[in-house]
């Protein structure tokens, strides 16, 4: 398998979210590398620079590739700057209509996207190292430490994560937020009482949803949530508000989800930990490469296609 991936090229910080790179590369240069490595199908992750071109060396080879919708582009585009969300929804019609399939995680995800136009779609589910998070393990010291209960945000911390919804829950307990963006600085000033821990990563990561009495996932924006299952692997229930993501990967017996996030929190935190870890089982890493391997259209060229 070749990555072609935004570490391979020179890139400059995205406007108004300098912690993501967007790469610079030519559409020879893509081709090049495909080309060379003599790939047999090819997947276009993004939208972003690097997809942009690798979609048109495909259209100009005519070649057939599959993409993946990931992130509510749209919603978080309209969120950071103000622009009509149906205004990106037309680059996101353009930029996936020629592909053979579009890959989504959940239900949902499928509904907002025919909603728009685009209709060929393929299930790609999630996993998580399952060896990684689970229930086995350390806790995480200076967590344990806090008063309880101890409620989690893990994820990225911007505006379209929707964290201030979290940040002034009224539940009594101490909230921890694990995570670093472009909106930690204002929100650590604004919220003193909360624990701004900054990124976590493997073993450091799951031993922080060890620790945890409840994670809260606040967003409205999300196609997943992978976070969500991570948590459950560690025994951790999710309390969220009602949001593509949630609703498709949650049940009543591992996750609340409310319109109130105060009354999911409450909630969550009656649900019982063993049966979070057993629910997290089925999300393997297994499962969802099988989806996406069955899911890729093999490269040959329209004209042979026809004939």
């Amino acid at each position: 398998m070749l990555v072609v991936s935004p570490d391979r090229f020179a890139s400059l910080p995205c406007p108004s979210y300098p912690e993501i790179r967007l790469a610079l590369a030519r559409r020879s240069t893509i081709g090049r590398l495909i080309a060379a490595f003599g790939a047999e199908a090819i997947h276009i992750a993004t939208e972003g620079p690097l997809g942009l071109a690798a979609r048109r060396w495909c259209l100009a080879e005519r070649m057939r590739f599959t993409t993946a919708y990931h992130t509510q582009f749209p919603d978080y585009v309209a969120a950071r700057t103000g622009v009509n969300a149906e205004w990106i929804w037309r680059y996101i019609r353009w930029f996936h209509t020629p592909a053979e399939a579009i890959l989504t995680s959940t239900p949902s995800v499928d509904t907002v996207l025919r909603g728009h136009g685009l209709a060929r779609l393929r299930r790609w589910g999630r996993g998580v190292d399952l060896a990684t998070f689970s229930t086995d393990g350390p806790a995480d010291q200076t967590i344990k430490a806090l008063a309880g209960p101890i409620l989690l945000y893990v994820g990225r911390v911007a505006v379209e994560k929707n964290i201030e919804a979290f940040l002034a829950a009224g539940t009594a307990g101490t909230k921890v937020v694990v995570g670093d963006g472009p909106a930690r600085a204002w929100l650590a000033a604004r919220y003193p009482e909360a624990h701004f821990l900054g990124p976590k990563f493997g073993d450091a990561l799951a031993a922080a949803y060890r620790s945890a009495d409840v994670l809260v996932f606040p967003s409205l924006t999300d196609t997943f949530g992978l976070v969500m299952i991570e948590a459950l692997a560690c025994g951790t229930p999710v309390a969220a508000l009602p949001a593509p993501g949630p609703v498709d990967v949650l049940d009543a017996t591992v996750g609340a989800i409310d319109r109130d996030l105060d009354g999911a929190i409450r909630r969550a935190l009656t649900l019982d930990r063993a049966t979070c870890a057993a629910y997290a089982a089925r999300f393997t890493w297994a499962n969802s490469a099988a989806q996406f391997l069955d899911s890729l259209a093999p490269i040959r060229t329209w004209s042979a296609q026809a004939a």
